[in-house]
């Protein structure tokens, strides 16, 4: 086939395989299975980011380990999958954002720079010369008297949720979120169903393993919560029966 080896599509993101699958993207959907998890939920009251992180070294200053990004001050995201990756997508979202303050001299809506992101990362899916972004972003924000949360594939494929997770332990998140899940929820609430959902996979995680930020629907602004905030919020841990 025009001097392509038959592994060929394993290799070149513009090959399709014989059964119709780009080998490149499903390796970049690994990349994301292998990150860091992260959750999102939207309830009445507002909307909810849950990000974990994990400091590999005691050296290193956790400041600078940042899993959840401001976007506008109405729109914020976080990924899972390959971080580095995530910078440019970041940027790619801010300029989309300024560039429509700029234009319309309005705030730009959380949709338009969602299929924006998203547009983008299609095209590494089909040029030669390059690669998907190994990443899958959760981007949640507050426009026009709406919330909206929204999952972006290494694809290009975005969908909207109520509530979603991405990450090493999706599957058993998911599960979480939708038995315990209820739109009447609180911002409060929501943001303690998101740890104690991410505890409940991994016991191991603490108060600084979570970077949570929220929107509420009143106000309209993207808020961190403080490392302190975030240990009032922690399940508590059952006590160790002491042995007889």
């Amino acid at each position: 086939m025009y001097g392509v080896s038959p592994q060929a599509y394993d290799r070149a993101i513009t090959v399709f395989s014989p059964d119709g699958r780009l080998f490149q993207v499903e390796y970049a959907k690994e990349a994301v299975k292998r990150g860091a998890t992260s959750l999102g939920i939207k309830v009445n009251e507002g909307l909810v980011l849950v990000a974990t992180k994990v400091a590999f070294s005691r050296l290193v200053e956790k400041e600078t380990i940042k899993k959840i990004f401001e976007v506008d001050d109405h729109i914020f995201l976080t990924a899972s999958g390959l971080i580095a990756d995530v910078r440019k997508l970041v940027d790619l979202a801010r300029d989309e954002a300024r560039r429509h303050r700029l234009v319309y001299n309005e705030p730009a809506s959380v949709i338009n720079v969602v299929k924006y992101v998203a547009d983008i990362m299609q095209l590494y899916t089909q040029y030669g010369g390059a690669r998907p972004f190994g990443v899958s972003l959760l981007v949640g924000g507050y426009d026009g008297g709406r919330l909206g949360l929204y999952e972006i594939e290494p694809s290009g494929a975005y969908t909207g949720y109520m509530a979603d997770s991405i990450g090493e332990y999706k599957k058993e998140v998911d599960s979480i979120l939708e038995k315990k899940y209820r739109p009447n929820l609180s911002i409060k609430e929501a943001i303690k169903l998101g740890i104690t959902a991410l505890v409940e996979v991994d016991s191991e995680w603490t108060s600084k393993s979570f970077e949570v930020a929220y929107i509420k629907s009143s106000e309209g602004i993207f808020k961190r919560l403080s490392e302190e905030e975030v240990a009032k919020l922690l399940p508590s841990k059952p006590k160790k029966r002491k042995k007889r």
